[in-house]
Formats: C-alpha cells, structure tokens, sequence
C-alpha cells in the first residue's frame, strides 16, 4: 500500500511540474464555462438600435423611454430621415430602427389606431427576429396602458420589414461564418505542421545548409496552401450560391482579395505556430484549441458579439475572423464595396503583415 502511495504522489509531482497539463485540467474548463455562461444565451442585450421620430409628440417619446431603459436595446441616435436609416444599416453597427410617422398621436387620438415600421438587418436572421419580437413587446405594453385608461380600445400597429433578408433564410448568416470558420482553421493548421515536420523526418538541416535563402523556404510553405485555400473557396462559393441560395451581390474580386487576406493572416499565425513548436503534435494541439474556439465564439455568426461583457467584446478585435466576417456579409450579402469596409480590411492587412514579420523573425536558421 505504502508503494502504491508513492506512486500516486509521484504522478501529482508529474501533474502538477507540468504548466501544459495543468493549463488542459484547469485552464480550459474554466475559460469554457466562463465562455460559454457569457454567450450561449437566446437572449440578446445591449443591441444598437436608432429612432426616426418623425411624430415628436408625447407617445412616441414614452415609446422610445421604454426602448432606451430596455436592457435589450442601446438607442443610438434619433435620425430624421429614411436616407440616413439607409447609411446606419450599411456600417453593420445598427441592427435595428423604428420609424414613427409625423401624425403618430393624432391617429391614435382621432382614429384610435396608429402605425410604427420596425426596420430590421435581417443579415442575421436569428437576432433580426429576436430584435423585432422585443421591440413589438414593448410597443404592445405601451398600447396596453392607454387602452386602460381609455373608453375606446386603442390599437397600434407594426409594419415590419427585413431588409437584406426578406425570407430570413439561415444561410445568409451561416455561409459567411462557414467560410471564415474554415478558411481560419484549415490554414493555421496545414502550416503549423509543416516547419515541424521537416525538423522531425530530419531534412531541415539539409535546407539550411543548402544555398537556399532560410527566409523563401518559410515563404514556400505557405504558397501551396495559399493556392489550394483559394480552391476550396471557389468551392465553397460555388456550392453555396447553387445548392443553398446563397447570394453574392458585390463585387467577387473583392471578395477574394479579402479571403486572400485571411488566408494570408491564418497561414502567417501557423507559421509562427510551426516555428514555435517542436513536435506536430504539439503544433496541431495549439492550432485546434488555440484557433477553434476562439473563432467559433468571437466571429459573431454563433452567438452575438453584443451580449458578452466589455473585456471579452475586446478581445474579439484580435481574431482575424470578425473582421473577415463582417467584410464578407457586407459584400455577399449587402452588395458594398471596399469603401464600406476599408478600416476592416486596413485591420487584417496589419494582423497579417505583423504575423508574417513574426513568423519569419522567429524562424530558426540554425537547429539546436
């Protein structure tokens, strides 16, 4: 017994002197339970919304009372005209507007009923619906106190419009973030493997010692995988566009200088992966755990940026996949062009730009 004690405390020894395994035992669960409380919610909180109050009476201003003090919503702006209702949807901050018409009161004084649009970027036709059936709620609730205290029951209504995406098919959201998911992970991870490779099967030393440039032969890894990446997202367009509806209504030039930026970004960050790890076993651990789930959470098409807290909604700004994401829906499915989206694309020429300087800086010329 005594040495069957021994050798349960010489396995806590290994346990616990290994920062690797302690980060899989305790780390994870804890980073997964705090991730997932924080998002994997069907509710959606603190979501941007403007007014066009065109009324400016006493009903519409309780009505937008009650948007602003709704924990759901965060009212940006009031705006003045459809035109700029127009410009608000195409930034991608704004998910949702409601529009009160100048003789909002008077009709519900003289006619007994009255009428508000809710406008809503149905891109995501998931939190569109959500937005709306909130909104809805709250005008319901309003119209439930004054018919109270009224002879006549007094009835507003909701015209409701899906811009983007009338139908409110799931694919319209789901492709986009497919292609992102893939995209990210397919790269990082054919790359990662493939430094670590040479250095297991031993032929690194003959590359370094040839007259090759140590710099191209970083390079050279990343090529064959850039071309094939470019290959699976014409297939990925093509299946999409024929088999599921999916529309492309910009300009597709753009829409492969964009997925050749985040190609180009993912191979970077498996490079820096590869030159970083010794075994491809390890560089295939980092990649899946280190990209997987961060790309699933901070992209935005599983679970809304808007409902986790403040310091999580940062560190989503270092994930080339949300930038990747809101440029490619802003083209496929909104139809703009690089003018709409010039500070995301100015961000994933950066992130990658400082991964490849990273990548080749960390390559070592020289085997230990």
């Amino acid at each position: 017994m005594k040495q069957f004690l021994t050798f349960v405390q010489k396995e806590f020894y290994h346990v616990f002197r290994d920062p690797k395994t302690l980060l899989l035992l305790f780390g994870m669960p804890i980073a997964q339970i705090v991730l997932f409380g924080f998002a994997l919610t069907n509710e959606i909180k603190n979501s941007n919304i403007i007014v066009c109050d065109y009324a400016n009476d006493q009903a519409s201003h309780r009505i937008i009372t009650q948007l602003q003090v709704s924990k759901n919503f965060d009212v940006t702006k009031s705006i003045l005209s459809h035109r700029e209702i127009e410009k608000a949807f195409k930034t991608g901050k704004v998910k949702l507007a409601i529009v009160f018409p100048s003789n909002f009161n008077s009709d519900l004084l003289h006619l007994n009923k009255a009428q508000i649009q809710i406008i809503a970027d149905a891109s995501d036709p998931n939190t569109a619906s959500t937005l709306t059936s909130y909104a809805t709620n709250i005008i319901m609730q309003y119209q439930q106190e004054i018919t109270a205290g009224s002879k006549v029951p007094l009835q507003i209504n909701t015209d409701v419009r899906m811009i983007y995406n009338p139908e409110l098919k799931g694919v319209y959201n789901f492709v986009p973030g497919v292609m992102a998911l893939v995209l990210l992970l397919v790269c990082v991870l054919m790359t990662s493997v493939s430094i670590v490779r040479e250095k297991e099967t031993g032929t690194m030393e003959i590359l370094l010692v040839s007259p090759f440039n140590p710099i191209l032969v970083v390079i050279s890894k990343a090529v064959p995988y850039f071309v094939l990446s470019l290959v699976n997202l014409t297939i990925i367009l093509v299946l999409s566009s024929t088999l599921m509806g999916m529309p492309i209504n910009g300009s597709i030039p753009l829409l492969y200088f964009e997925s050749s930026l985040l190609i180009l970004c993912a191979l970077s960050l498996g490079l820096l992966i590869s030159n970083s790890t010794d075994s491809q076993q390890t560089a295939m651990l980092v990649s899946l755990m280190g990209m997987l789930l961060p790309t699933m959470m901070f992209t935005g098409f599983m679970f809304p940026l808007e409902n986790m807290p403040r310091a999580l909604q940062i560190v989503a700004n270092i994930v080339p996949s949300k930038w990747y994401y809101i440029t490619i829906k802003s083209i496929m499915i909104k139809g703009l062009g690089l003018k709409a989206i010039w500070k995301e694309t100015i961000i994933l020429v950066s992130m990658t730009c400082f991964l490849l300087i990273v990548s080749i800086r960390k390559f070592k010329i020289r085997l230990a």
